[in-house]
């Protein structure tokens, strides 16, 4: 605990809060803003009758990943709209560097999520993430100021929840259902995986009816055939 510890008013922390929480990725995001008022629990759907809700399932990250094939720049193809993202009109992507002990340990992964406005400028948001556990597949992300790190708030959860074997793209939520990502290597996406992905995110009660499809500068559709 540092000399800050007592001395950040309120208004000042929430202030850089917002400042640092611009973008959000997978991994990623502005989450850390969303975490520090709210702990909501995970559940289910509860309006959906139809025949599917009787096999959704609460959201299950896959058994391992491996941090050093994951990293690295990812496109954002998809995702469920959030606040902090109402700013990006296009070309969305997250970009992954693992920070590592001399002895090559993990200690961290640096996170950087980028996107275009509407006027054309680009934005930046810069984070840490940190294994919840030993699988890798998922992660405690922070968006706030460095200086901010310490507290023991702020911190949300990043979970893959389907990932393609040769590490060219995923499906990534928390497990509050609140947020989903679809990311690709590349800024297109089989239709036939996206439709695998979704298949996914809505057994595990995830609204894909409000999934919004991502523009890349250049790329006429994220989804081909």
């Amino acid at each position: 605990m540092n000399r800050f510890s007592h001395e950040i008013p309120d208004r000042a922390f929430m202030k850089a809060l917002l400042k640092h929480t611009g973008i959000a990725l997978a991994l990623l995001v502005p989450l850390a803003a969303y975490s520090t008022f709210s702990h909501a629990e995970t559940g289910m759907p509860t309006t959906n009758t139809n025949e599917d809700s009787m096999n959704i399932t609460a959201p299950t990250s896959v058994d391992s990943v491996e941090l050093n094939k994951y990293a690295g720049q990812w496109y954002e193809i998809a995702r469920l709209p959030m606040y902090f993202q109402r700013n990006c009109a296009s070309d969305v992507t997250a970009t992954y560097n693992l920070n590592t002990d001399k002895a090559g340990k993990l200690n961290s992964v640096e996170v950087i999520n980028q996107c275009r406005k509407q006027d054309g400028s680009m934005m930046k948001s810069e984070g840490l993430a940190k294994p919840a556990n030993d699988t890798g597949s998922e992660l405690k992300v922070t968006f706030l100021p460095s200086w901010l790190r310490w507290l023991p708030v702020g911190k949300a959860d990043y979970w893959v929840l389907q990932l393609d074997k040769d590490y060219q793209s995923a499906l990534v939520g928390t497990p509050d259902n609140k947020y989903l990502w679809v990311l690709s290597r590349k800024p297109t996406l089989s239709e036939a995986v996206f439709e695998d992905y979704k298949k996914t995110a809505k057994m595990q009660g995830y609204d894909i009816n409000k999934l919004e499809v991502t523009t890349h500068t250049g790329t006429p559709k994220a989804i081909v055939e």
